[in-house]
């Protein structure tokens, strides 16, 4: 009787272990595209996505530099982070959000509000962290990581901004960061606001388009303030300061050790 029953007992077994779903593979490290709607326009953007994924996920905004703006949504991937990413996806461990802002402009008001809904968009679709999420930009995206931080400076856990600054180099009227442009000293004024994010600026000491000062008076004035402030400067870069100040290993074991508390002014 018992073996009478066994077997029916066993072609079940059978049955739904067959039904089972089958255990998919992570998906390859890479970039893919998304859009988010602002205003009721469509604005396109990159997203690297790590290979293996252990949600949440820690989550980088990137702003690229002038030479990177457009409408392809694929030059903000191709200077800065982005080459470091694709010669590291297997390894690199978070989600990095690649806004594109259009010629002519820089990060501020409504293009600034477009990365902002992207790196929202891109957090909730792939399991972003709110409580490890950064800011780094290169250049004009070096100014924009100060302006963002500066009106939101309770979203981001620590900054990294490369040969970026404050006040408009010599022969510039474009790039002044408009939070603190009126104040008497603007680094005093941006490090007594930023003084709770810790941030590690780069930049290079023969950079002749925004000039190493920038970096320099920025890291004096965080210093000043109390804050957590580490400067590297590149004694034989010039311009490009982002491929060494991507490439340094401890950068991203620091930036991914920091969280945000709810005690940032």
């Amino acid at each position: 009787m018992h073996r009478l029953l066994l077997v029916p007992l066993l072609l079940l077994a059978a049955a739904l272990s067959g039904c089972a779903p089958a255990v998919r593979p992570e998906p390859a490290a890479g970039f893919v595209t998304r859009s988010v709607e602002v205003d009721g326009v469509d604005h396109a953007y990159q997203v690297f996505v790590p290979g293996q994924r252990r949600e949440p996920l820690p989550v980088v905004l990137f702003l690229h530099g002038s030479g990177e703006r457009g409408d392809d949504n694929r030059a903000q991937t191709e200077a800065g982070l982005g080459p470091y990413l694709r010669a590291h996806a297997d390894a690199f461990p978070a989600l990095v959000v690649f806004p594109q802002s259009p010629r002519g402009r820089s990060w501020d008001g409504d293009v600034a509000r477009v990365a902002l809904a992207a790196l929202d968009a891109a957090s909730r679709e792939f399991g972003g962290d709110a409580a490890r999420t950064y800011l780094t930009g290169m250049s004009r995206g070096g100014y924009g990581t100060w302006a963002l931080a500066l009106d939101h400076p309770q979203r981001f856990a620590a900054l990294a901004p490369v040969c970026g600054g404050l006040t408009n180099p010599p022969g510039r009227d474009d790039l002044a960061v408009e939070a603190v442009a009126g104040a008497p000293d603007p680094f005093a004024a941006a490090a007594s606001r930023l003084r709770g994010i810790p941030s590690w600026i780069f930049h290079g000491a023969q950079d002749d388009v925004v000039p190493p000062a920038q970096s320099r008076r920025m890291a004096d004035a965080l210093r000043a303030a109390g804050a957590d402030v580490r400067y590297t400067e590149f004694p034989d870069a010039n311009h490009n300061a982002w491929d060494p100040a991507y490439a340094t290993p401890e950068l991203w074991a620091w930036l991914f050790a920091q969280r945000l508390h709810a005690s940032v002014p």
